[in-house]
Order: C-alpha cells, then structure tokens, then sequence
C-alpha cells in the first residue's frame, strides 16, 4: 500500500552522489546523540561504587542504576521503528534527544537510590530512541555510493560508546564527582536536540498510525522484553529459577512473548514488523549482530572484572587500561571504509571474526600476573575486528533492505546486538561462577595435609609471618586459600576466553551462508 512509509524514499536528488549540506550537518548531530546514548549504558559501570557511597545504597540497590536503563531502552529500541513512521524522525528524534538531556539532569540530582534508579529507566527509554534512527537515516539518505564513510561511522560510534564507557566514567568520577557521569551529557544534548529539530528533514509523519497504535502489542513486547533483561541481569546472581523474583519475571516473560508475537501476526499495524526477517541477508546479519553484542559486552565486562578482582586496579586504571581498544577502533574505522569498497564483504567478516578469535586465544593463557602489556595485542585484536566485522554486516543486514522496511529493521537489528549483549553476560556471569567453583575444588583437592609440597609452603609461610609478629599458621592458611582462589577465578576465565574464541572461530564460517549485496542496493534519498 502506498503512504507516508515510503515517502522517505520518493524524494531522488538531482544527482546520485548528491548530498545536501544540511542533510550532512542533521546526520553528525543524530550521530552524536547515539553516541551518548551507547556511551551511558556503561559509563557507570567504572563508578557504582562512588555511586553507592553518595547515595548510602545497599549492593543489591546499586546494580539497579544499570539494569533499570538497559531494561527500559531495551523496550524502545524496537519500538522506534513505529514511532519514527507515526511521528517522523525529526519529531521523535527531537523528542529523544530532549528527554535524555532532561533525565541526565534529573539522574545528577538524584539524592536516593529511588530516584536513581527512575530516572535512569526514564534516560534510557527516551534515550534508546535516538539509536535505531540513526541506521535508519544512514542508508536512506546515503548512496551506495558513501556507504564507505558512513557505515564506519556508525560502526565505530556503536562499539566505540560502550567500550570506552568505563573509561570516561573512571576519569569523571575520580577527577570531579559521580554527578558528572550525567552532566556531561547536558550541554552536547540541548545542541543536538536543537539541531534535530532544526535540521531533519528526512520523511513525513502519518499520524493515521495512532488511531492502529496496537497497546497489547505493546504491553506484551515490554512484558517480553523488559522481563528477559531482567531474568538475563539476576539469573546468574541468584541461581536461576531457584530465585522466585526470577522465576516471577520468567513467567511474565514468558506470557508477555506469547501475547507479543500474537499480536504481532494478526495486529493491522504491529508494534514491530518482523518481515524484514525474509530478507536472508538481514535474517544473518541480526544473528551476527547478536553475536557481536556478546563480544562487545561481554569483554567490555570480563576485562575489568579481570584487573578489579584478580590485580587489584581501581576504575581509573582499569578505564586506562582498556584505552588500547578504542584507540584500535579508532584507527580501523577509515581502513574497514576502505575495505568494504575493495572486499568482499564475508570475507572481510571471516578476516574481523578470525581476528577476534585470535585475540580471546591468546587471552586463554592467561595468569594472574598479567598486566597492561600482557594485554595490549589481544586488546587491539578486539579493537580492530570489531570494527573489520561490524561495517560489512551494517551494510549486508541492511543494505539490501527497501526504504519502508528500513526503520523496524534499524530497530530489529539493534535490538539484537544488545539482546547478545544481555544474553552474553548473563552466560558469562554463569560460567564464571560455575567454574570458579569448579576449579576451586579441583585445587583443593591438592592443598590438604597429606601433600608433602603443601605442608613444606605452609610451614616456610607461617615461619616468615611469625617473624613478622602475625599469628603464622592462622595467616598462612589464610594466604594459601586467597592464592587457590585467585587461580580458581584466574582459570575460569581462561575458559570463558575459550568459549569465546570457538564461538567467533565458528562465526567465520557462517558468513559465507551470507549473499554478497549488488552494489546499488537499498538507500532511498540518496539516489
């Protein structure tokens, strides 16, 4: 049927390689806001602690200030698709843009861990709109032709933002206060919010939507959604299922699925539009996506956990330590422009997946003595396939797309990076625990009284305390069982490092499976 959807497309410019100014200027203000919205899902990851303290929260409150965002944007990523068709890009965008500059306020004023935890989810709902537009706008107003400038540029903002996060947040909470996690955003979102209103000019609205607007779809996909994060969050904190918080929301996620997908087969006007699943290059490039989502979040995690709990560094070291994988991306983001009009596009994947596997094999040798430059090449390993992987599946998923299908897809396709991401932590956080565990009793069983070689450590160990005025046997028990632990935990990451490298080894695989896109496909504005 023919209506507003598609106008985004019926506007050709006089040239194919033509872009208005204003166009250009509207996408790097979108593109920023993107960037803070990616940026604050992890930005406090480095700082809870301070957090905490100034809002004397207890250790299972503090959590909340970042599992309420990610579960609030997690519902609107999908969502924006249809408010971007109902309301238009410029109007939601603005919209976006606006209320997350408000919440980010809101979140530096907050004086109790209440007040956090409701204006983080107002932040990330209102702000997850802002991160599907901008892929939506990337390949509709953009030719084929400048797929090689602008697919990099979203790429690099997308894995850049979180992996920086700890960074950013480490160095503001330590040089100002906690407060400044939010205020930063505050100065940078009026600019970007008067620009969008200002300078968007993408599509029309069709407000004929709101009368279809389908509130069960709705109620069912946050149901869904919003209780798998939660699940996917406190599963592995709290064994599962054996929780009955958890096992609460298993049910209502599992109740609010079947109500979503019900609605979403016979509803006239879906919530989400799933068809863009017919396109095998889509259907691929969301499943790449999810698995792009576990390594990005997942060792966006383990990797501090790792300095924090195993040598001991504090938010600011650990944000300069992990520097070397931005700095990797950073400088990959023109070369996979260039690649990806000389490449094949799977096998410039096959290169970004091998890649990253390389770098999690080297990581499954690690110690608990290694530091900075013991991580320096798997760090810029991750930094460059991340971004070697991400522009040709940017571009394959949704370079082949039609312009009406484009904004649920853009929402589909986020939506399943960070669901990956969801999903990666939670399996993380389980094989961290389990094998700790593991591990832990497997070392012990070597560290008893019948070994000759353990009672010879203990007693040199207490003997050396005693010298000291300490209690030695006491303390030296207590040694030798922080040492078993620390090479427990040690070795469960080794085997997290490997799950990950078979997991990427396996992905170069599947890309092949993949069809190349023709070199004119998809776009809309642009030619």
């Amino acid at each position: 049927m023919a209506t507003v959807e598609a106008t985004i497309g019926a506007r050709p410019a006089p040239a194919a390689d033509h872009l208005e100014p204003r166009r250009v200027i509207a996408f790097f203000a979108m593109v920023f806001g993107m960037f803070m919205a990616i940026l604050d899902i992890q930005i406090v990851s480095a700082s809870l602690a301070e957090i905490q303290a100034g809002l004397s929260a207890s250790s299972d409150e503090i959590s909340w200030v970042q599992t309420s965002y990610l579960i609030a944007e997690v519902v609107m990523i999908p969502l924006s698709g249809f408010l971007a068709r109902m309301l238009s890009t410029r109007v939601l965008f603005t919209i976006a843009a606006a209320g997350f500059t408000a919440a980010s306020a809101l979140c530096a004023t907050a004086t109790s861990i209440e007040q956090m935890i409701i204006y983080r989810a107002i932040q990330g709902f209102i702000g997850g709109g802002m991160i599907p537009s901008v892929f939506a706008a990337a390949f509709t107003i953009f030719p084929p032709s400048r797929r090689a400038i602008v697919s990099p540029m979203i790429g690099l903002v997308a894995t850049l933002a979180p992996t920086i996060g700890p960074t950013v947040g480490g160095y503001l909470s330590n040089t100002f206060s906690w407060h400044w996690l939010f205020l930063v955003n505050v100065v940078p979102g009026v600019m970007v919010t008067a620009a969008a209103w200002s300078l968007i000019d993408f599509d029309k609205p069709n407000h004929a939507l709101l009368s279809k607007f389908d509130w069960w779809g709705l109620a069912g996909m946050a149901a869904f959604l919003g209780s798998l994060e939660y699940v996917l969050e406190e599963g592995p904190k709290n064994d599962w299922l054996q929780d009955q918080s958890v096992s609460l929301f298993a049910v209502v996620m599992s109740v609010g699925a079947v109500v979503f997908f019900w609605r979403v087969f016979v509803a006239e006007e879906p919530i989400v539009d799933l068809s863009a699943f017919k396109n095998v290059n889509f259907a691929f490039g969301s499943v790449f996506s999810f698995v792009m989502g576990i390594g990005l979040y997942g060792l966006t995690y383990v990797y501090p956990l790792f300095l924090g709990r195993i040598r001991g560094y504090d938010s600011l070291m650990i944000g300069e330590a992990l520097f070397v994988s931005g700095l990797a991306m950073f400088m990959t983001a023109p070369v996979a422009g260039v690649l990806s009009r000389k490449l094949d596009p799977r096998i410039m994947m096959m290169i970004g997946f091998l890649g990253f596997a390389a770098g999690t094999w080297r990581m499954t040798h690690l110690t608990a003595d290694w530091d900075f430059y013991e991580l320096l090449l798997p760090q810029i390993l991750r930094g460059t396939s991340l971004m070697l992987c991400m522009v040709p599946i940017n571009n394959l998923a949704l370079g082949t797309l039609t312009p009406d299908k484009m904004k649920n897809a853009s929402g589909l396709f986020n939506l399943t990076r960070n669901l990956g991401g969801a999903v990666g932590l939670a399996v993380i956080n389980t094989v961290l625990t389990d094998q700790t565990y593991f591990h832990y009793q497997r070392l012990a069983e070597h560290v008893h009284w019948g070994n000759p070689e353990a009672r010879d450590m203990l007693a040199n160990m207490s003997r050396k305390f005693q010298a000291h005025g300490l209690e030695g046997d006491t303390t030296a028990i207590a040694k030798i069982s922080a040492m078993v632990h620390q090479q427990a935990w040690t070795l469960s990451f080794m085997d997290v490092f490997y799950l990950l490298t078979v997991l990427f080894a396996s992905l170069a695989v599947f890309a092949l499976l993949m069809r190349k896109p023709p070199a004119a496909a998809g776009g809309g504005g642009g030619h």
